[in-house]
């Protein structure tokens, strides 16, 4: 028997837990050809812009919820209709100096995401920059991870824009919030819940054989939660602060593929092979010895579409070669890792963080242990996220290029996320603002692209 009640789950509430520290939020920077959204007099038409995203609100409930918290004994925190909704609050403006670039662009970004998302509203917010040359306009999406997944969050935010350009803006849907449950409501599904764990478990521990089975498939995942010994040290290993600092590199999908073809290599391969080029030319120039270095990833691996109610992504920890000093050779290391990975290993954190045997109370301890301790079985993060193929319009106004925004959590100061959309792919370098060279492992990152898409074009036969 399913409940109607939206409990957040394990990890859900582990990120939100998180967020108090470190924010839990993801995003997206993207660049609208903003002509068509100006007024004769070049002023930005938000009201316009409010009714059009108001019109699409429908489609997607959870932006109209929040985290309603049920008093002790009522079961843990539920997704419930906000009380009172105000789109002016969600979708705002953001107005730059008159011939403001790329730079300046992306320093507001982050002067935005610096200020924490107000957890009584629900927890999202779109943001138009203006200011920008040739009526370009940045938008700046940013949602809580609890919310979506970076697959699922792109899904989510590509519902509120159009495939067709010259679609109309239809009447918003009514809408009417909804009260939470009741008491009896919730008293009732928290012991029902509770009665599920409890037969759940005596299951798991009448069936001894299969659940030996179980862990014995998933005891790499949890050798990765907390088994491995610390990560390599290296000069970026600090404590994550609160600023932040982006650094972007731009190619197509099409030359990525290219490039992996010519070496039996996915789209994935070729960027982990691309950011550890970049480190390799980052720690050499610090004057670190890289050799034989192997750096711990922290890569995401997941159900079609990300959605969490699919379960969500969850990580896979693997060593990149960032010793290795001829880039083919490094992405031919990547590929022998990455299968390896893939072929011995069960990926077994979705069954643990929903198991009846593993309680809250111990994932809680996690985020205890990530603060004492600063997260430093992995050196970094890395994702990559598939976006829309086909470009998409807002008011007749065409979304040019987007940029993925992930977050830093901990004792790791390094995130990289790839973004694919209409056939373009952006990759972000985020570290903690005390970095003062992230522009060299960016441009050691595009230079290790670089050399492999040549390679790649030079070995085919056409």
């Amino acid at each position: 028997m399913r409940s109607s009640i939206d409990r957040l789950t394990a990890l859900d509430q582990l990120m939100l837990r998180a967020s108090k520290v470190w924010p839990q939020e993801i995003g997206a920077l993207a660049l609208l050809d903003g002509t068509d959204l100006l007024d004769p007099d070049g002023r930005f038409q938000i009201e316009l812009v409010r009714e059009a995203v108001g019109s699409r609100l429908y489609l997607v409930s959870r932006f109209r919820q929040v985290v309603f918290v049920p008093r002790r004994g009522l079961g843990g925190p539920l997704w419930a209709d906000a009380p009172s909704f105000d789109l002016s609050e969600h979708v705002r403006v953001l107005p730059l100096p008159a011939g403001s670039g790329e730079a300046d662009l992306l320093v507001a970004t982050e002067r935005l995401r610096s200020k924490r998302l107000d957890p009584s509203r629900p927890l999202w917010e779109l943001w138009f920059l203006t200011g920008l040359p040739n009526n370009q306009i940045g938008l700046f999406v940013r949602l809580h991870h609890a919310i979506a997944d970076g697959m699922a969050a792109m899904t989510t935010v590509a519902t509120l824009l159009n495939p067709d350009p010259d679609a109309p803006t239809t009447p918003a849907h009514p809408w009417t919030p909804t009260r939470p449950p009741p008491t009896g409501a919730l008293l009732a599904d928290n012991l029902l819940r509770h009665l599920q764990r409890l037969t759940g478990a005596f299951s798991t521990l009448a069936r001894p054989r299969s659940t030996l089975r179980r862990l014995r498939a998933a005891w790499p995942a949890i050798r990765e939660l907390v088994g491995e010994a610390p990560a390599p040290a290296t000069s970026l290993d600090r404590m994550v602060g609160p600023g932040r600092t982006l650094a972007l590199i731009r190619t197509t999908l099409d030359q990525v593929k290219q490039a992996g073809h010519a070496y039996g290599a996915t789209v994935n391969d070729v960027l982990l092979a691309a950011v550890a080029g970049g480190l390799h030319r980052l720690l050499v120039s610090r004057r670190e010895s890289v050799g034989g270095l192997e750096l711990r990833v922290s890569v995401p691996v997941g159900a079609p579409g990300g959605a969490r109610n699919a379960g969500g992504s969850t990580p896979m920890v693997l060593p990149v070669p960032v010793g290795e000093a001829d880039p083919a050779d490094r992405l031919a290391r990547v590929v022998a890792i990455t299968r390896e990975a893939k072929a011995g290993r069960d990926r077994g954190y979705r069954g643990l963080l929903a198991s009846p045997l593993v309680p809250l109370g111990l994932l809680r301890m996690g985020i205890r242990w990530l603060r004492r301790h600063g997260g430093s079985r992995v050196n970094l993060y890395v994702t990559n996220v598939p976006g829309p193929p086909r470009p998409l319009w807002l008011l007749g106004a065409p979304l040019r290029t987007a940029v993925p925004i992930a977050p830093l959590v901990a004792g790791v100061p390094l995130a990289v996320a790839a973004l694919s959309y209409a056939g373009d792919l952006v990759i972000s370098f985020q570290v903690d603002d005390a970095v003062a060279d992230l522009d060299l492992l960016a441009a050691g990152a595009a230079d290790e692209l670089d050399g492999l898409i040549d390679g790649a074009i030079a070995c085919s036969p056409w």
